[in-house]
């Protein structure tokens, strides 16, 4: 079964394409391509990538924070030149968001621009980053702080490699639907949580929930390109959960820490009194469900605070963040890092931690 979601942008319209078949149409000939492949993806399905590692120009990278960085940016674009890299070939990334982070990167700097193709690993790569256009790399102790807009030209996506996937990884994936569905409203958040076991246990429900999510974020992405305005409220959970990544040295995968962020943003919320106690309840059970197994994880205050602090969001007096308002529609407002707001994200990581 195959099908086509096509996303409008800036550079004109790119498309999705569902497959069966793994890596269906990396390899092709023409034009010249390059690859840059997750060495973890690399050793897993070595036959169905056989023709892409016998190219000519395939860079091997290890998935990890460190090496999506502007320190090691020249490498790479030594490795593509030595190679013959040209304006009109193409970047080639087989991976998750690490992977398409560096390519997107390169594609929008290297030669003052080339094509590039996706072929995402991840379900987080899936469900919620290979569309948007947006990526970002870090530059030494901060994260993501140099990026483009530069979407693929061609997203190639087959459910079939996470089969192989960690069910923490999975559940990290899960963490970006669920933040989707919930700036889509109630509704939406409430048809994915009754449906969160069967996302778990049944293929064809996982790829519905895939599309779904894509959709949803396929209609804000397509108002708000360059996220000025509405695009912000996709951001939701990432404050809180980027500092959790932080302060946790990565110890907690990024979609769990952003639906550990979800969380928290709801229960600030009620402690501002934006949105009713009701809310957070209704939507607590499923989070937490998702989130299990990282709940005890130590997460210092001192390093919370100051990484929340650096938040690109952020205005010079105050956090930029995305809370629900009153019918539990995530919106951005400004709060004060106070000694109010600070207790309250303490009593929350307390709670979890205890109950």
């Amino acid at each position: 079964m195959s099908e086509r979601l096509v996303i409008q942008s800036h550079k004109g319209p790119y498309a999705i394409e569902f497959t069966d078949e793994i890596f269906a149409g990396a390899a092709a000939d023409e034009p010249q391509r390059h690859y840059i492949v997750d060495a973890r993806v690399a050793e897993l399905y070595r036959p169905q990538l056989a023709p892409v590692l016998a190219s000519k120009s395939v860079l091997i990278v290890e998935a990890k924070e460190a090496n999506k960085s502007l320190e090691r940016a020249p490498d790479y674009v030594a490795h593509l030149m030595g190679r013959g890299i040209k304006r009109g070939h193409v970047l080639v990334a087989i991976g998750g968001g690490i992977i398409q982070d560096i390519t997107c990167f390169l594609a929008a700097v290297l030669l003052r621009g080339v094509e590039w193709h996706f072929y995402p690993t991840t379900l987080l790569a899936q469900a919620d980053s290979c569309i948007g256009s947006k990526s970002s790399i870090n530059v030494g102790q901060y994260k993501n702080v140099v990026g483009t807009y530069t979407p693929p030209a061609r997203i190639g996506l087959s459910t079939a490699v996470l089969q192989t996937l960690p069910e923490a990884e999975i559940r990290s994936g899960i963490g970006e639907m669920l933040k989707v569905h919930m700036i889509a409203g109630p509704n939406e958040f409430d048809r994915i949580a009754a449906d969160y076991g069967a996302i778990l246990a049944d293929p064809a429900m996982m790829r519905t929930y895939i599309l779904r999510s894509l959709e949803i974020k396929k209609g804000i992405i397509e108002r708000d390109e360059f996220d000025r305005g509405i695009r912000n409220v996709m951001n939701l959970g990432h404050s809180f959960g980027h500092a959790i990544e932080s302060a946790t040295d990565f110890g907690v995968p990024h979609g769990i820490a952003v639906t550990i962020g979800i969380d928290m943003a709801n229960f600030t919320a009620v402690r501002l009194g934006r949105m009713a106690q009701r809310h957070f309840d209704r939507m607590h059970p499923t989070l937490r469900l998702n989130y299990r197994g990282f709940e005890r994880t130590e997460i210092p205050a001192g390093r919370f605070f100051a990484a929340i602090a650096k938040d690109k969001k952020n205005t010079d007096a105050k956090l930029g963040l995305i809370l629900p308002d009153a019918e539990a529609v995530p919106r951005r407002v400004e709060c004060a890092n106070d000694e109010k707001f600070q207790a309250d994200c303490c009593e929350y990581i307390a709670r979890i931690r205890t109950t």
